[in-house]
């Protein structure tokens, strides 16, 4: 309770602060040691004081400060581990606050592949990076900055690194200068933006430069390792941003935008303003792009620039203000690239989700506690009844007014729908009780919306009234050679799991013959047993262009066919997969499993092993250490690593961790291996460990 009401003063004392000061620019010039993991920095504030107010407050998370000067003089100041206080010095009107400051930031900077660093590496050598991830209101652990959205101010950053990295932050680059081993880079911000959009990534990067049909420059990024990958990640990019600029009809605001993936990255992608970072997973190969892509991720962050940095929610409860606006409009995107029924299939998903959800969900849309499922996905679905209830045409001004008459501002649901309400009457009062203050998902009226396109009113028809295998053969297999959309034949494909092998099999083989790596995926999936005369069309699946196919179909058939365990092992060596190299791990994984020979047996062992070390992104570790407990091979040595994960900053991995250390340890044998490996960890590693041996 106490934890609440001081969350509460503190919220209340800044609004009040918003209401007296007013921050306009933070220029910081910064040095970051990867090794020291800390940040030093000179910074300098503009503000203008409207009215008159006790204590100016500045976020600033475990931070020492120092040379604190207010309009070129000396002033007293206090700092509580939490905020920079100013009570002294300032006056109405214009003022310029200037201090140095060092942090040691335990979140929101993250220092990737640095300890490991051995000495004698050139820096050109050296696999770190450092990337930033302000999600919300968490720039101020490594830049004194305002956790509140609603204070936007005009950032410049320079930052000094060693010459052979990249340095990326937001804005122009507006000069990088050569100082002895080191560059100096100097980002600038012409508008503002909230402060969690403030990031910086350094690393080994390349880049490819680009430019969209209104002029703005476009630079995607990828590591030297990726350089064959980057016409498949970044597919589209261009296409969908020009369509962006066309559909949303307002300018992209930010002057350049940027594309830079990272390593260990925590969430599929962040759209800091004019720079988004996202997952190194999303950077594939053509075979990867069938299964798992950018496209969507990138279109998301991409429309985030608009509906999020340049516009932003005044609180948590109008979140949907961005997530939603951001997920329909990639959606839309989507329907630009890939056609009608691709967007009606999604949409009919999305549907399916949030109607399952409802039944326990009781958190309407407009919640600051809503879950991200209402945020994204209901938020989604609320814009796309608006749009479709009063035309695209009204729905696309009523879009374009709201983001210009409040550039650079915070706002409200209120504030969006009074411009639906401008250009339409529609009755918005009885939309926002059901679609954003109801918690039941409107399914009905979402139903008659899907039944709009032919390809969802036969997939609802095929999926309430399935056809006989037996009596409607005939019109399957006429479904199979149509140019129906894929999910119809998937539907048909599942349709038949329960039924005997010899009443399926011509439909079986049907689908194969779409030549549809979808279609033929669903028949990877949905055989449990492979007959003898059946093996060599599945066999044909590990062929296919699809890692996530080739994965169904090279277990399924080891399981099935023990005499041929060696050949398919023999076949699958080459394989990678993945980011998480999810073939290579299932290759091993079997290898151990097949070789009866203890030393053959060792080699994929000590090659799984090697993959669980902290020099691979943390998704090759769980990979690898997901199969070695699989084998139950409970060694010290894979005891160690994954106590070492306990520590990692990718909340994901540390949970996998965390889980399997709780599960093992009910054993007393394997208590007593964590006990014996704790004492030789890392403090924090050992921590961590202890404290989930004392629950």
């Amino acid at each position: 309770m106490r934890y609440f009401f001081l969350l509460l003063v503190s919220s209340v004392a800044f609004s009040q602060q918003l209401q007296s000061v007013d921050f306009l620019t933070l220029d910081a010039s910064l040095g970051i040691n990867p090794i020291k993991r800390n940040v030093i920095g000179d910074v300098t504030f503009t503000f203008d004081v409207k009215k008159k107010i006790d204590t100016i407050r500045i976020d600033a998370q475990k931070m020492t400060f120092s040379n604190l000067k207010i309009n070129g003089k000396e002033a007293n100041f206090k700092e509580n581990k939490k905020q920079l206080l100013l009570f002294e010095g300032y006056k109405k009107g214009k003022n310029t606050l200037t201090f140095s400051y060092e942090a040691f930031p335990t979140q929101t900077m993250y220092f990737v592949n640095w300890d490991f660093t051995k000495e004698i590496d050139t820096p050109e050598e050296v696999k770190g990076q450092i990337w930033t991830q302000g999600q919300g209101k968490y720039t101020s652990h490594w830049l004194p900055s305002f956790d509140d959205v609603n204070e936007k101010i005009v950032f410049g950053l320079t930052i000094t690194f060693q010459k052979s990295f990249e340095v990326i932050s937001n804005g122009e680059l507006r000069k990088k200068e050569l100082l002895g081993d080191d560059i100096r880079w100097n980002y600038q911000m012409k508008n503002p933006m909230s402060s969690y959009l403030v990031m910086l990534a350094i690393g080994h990067f390349e880049k490819q430069e680009l430019r969209a049909a209104s002029g703005v420059p476009l630079i995607n990024y990828f590591d030297h390792e990726d350089l064959a990958h980057i016409e498949p990640t970044y597919r589209y990019s261009t296409k969908i941003f020009n369509f962006l600029e066309r559909e949303i009809g307002v300018p992209y605001p930010w002057k350049i935008y940027r594309q830079i993936p990272v390593h260990d990255f925590l969430y599929a992608g962040m759209e800091n303003t004019s720079s988004t970072l996202f997952s190194r997973d999303f950077v594939v190969d053509n075979i990867a792009f069938v299964d798992r892509n950018f496209v969507n991720v990138g279109a998301h962050e991409l429309a985030h620039q608009w509906f999020g940095n340049l516009v932003t929610a005044q609180s948590g409860k109008d979140h949907w203000l961005q997530e939603g606006f951001a997920t329909y409009y990639a959606l839309l995107a989507e329907r630009e690239l890939f056609g009608d029924d691709y967007f009606y299939e999604k949409l009919y998903t999305m549907a399916g989700q949030l109607m399952e959800a409802s039944k326990t969900d009781t958190i309407p849309l407009l919640n600051a506690k809503a879950s991200s499922l209402s945020f994204y996905q209901k938020g989604a679905w609320a814009l796309h009844v608006l749009r479709e209830r009063i035309g695209a045409d009204k729905f696309n001004k009523a879009v374009k007014n709201y983001l210009k008459n409040n550039a650079y501002q915070s706002v409200t649901t209120t504030d969006f729908l009074n411009e639906i309400n401008l250009v339409s009457d529609f009755d918005t009062t009885i939309f926002r009780a059901k679609w954003l203050d109801g918690t039941v998902f409107p399914i009905e009226e979402a139903r008659e919306l899907l039944l709009k396109n032919d390809f969802i009113k036969q997939y609802l028809s095929l999926q309430d009234q399935p056809l006989d295998l037996t009596k409607n053969q005939e019109d399957i297999l006429k479904i199979f050679g149509s140019s129906a959309y894929y999910p119809i034949k998937e539907l048909l494909v599942f349709q038949t799991v329960s039924a005997p092998f010899e009443s399926k099999e011509v439909i079986l083989k049907a689908a194969l013959n779409t030549n549809d790596l979808h279609v033929r995926q669903a028949v990877a999936n949905s055989l449990t047993e492979i007959p003898e005369s059946f093996r060599d069309s599945y066999e044909s699946l590990l062929n296919d262009g699809s890692y996530e196919t080739k994965e169904a179909t090279l277990y399924n058939l080891w399981k099935q066919f023990p005499e041929r365990r060696t050949h398919y092992i023999e076949l699958s060596k080459e394989w990678i997969g993945f980011q998480n190299m999810n073939l290579k791990m299932l290759h091993l994984y079997l290898s151990f499993l097949t070789y009866t020979d203890s030393k053959k047996k060792m080699e994929p062992y000590l090659e799984l092993l090697r993959y669980t070390g902290t020099d691979f992104d943390s998704n090759v570790q769980q990979e690898a250490l997901q199969r070695l407990l699989l084998l139950k091979v409970h060694t010290e040595d894979v005891f160690r690593s994954l106590a070492y994960g306990t520590a990692h900053h990718r909340w994901q991995f540390v949970k996998f961790c965390k889980d399997n250390i709780r599960s093992l340890i009910k054993d007393p044998k394997n208590r007593e291996i964590f006990i014996a490996i704790k004492a030789k960890l890392p403090i924090r590693e050992e921590t961590h460990l202890q404290r989930l041996l004392d629950e």
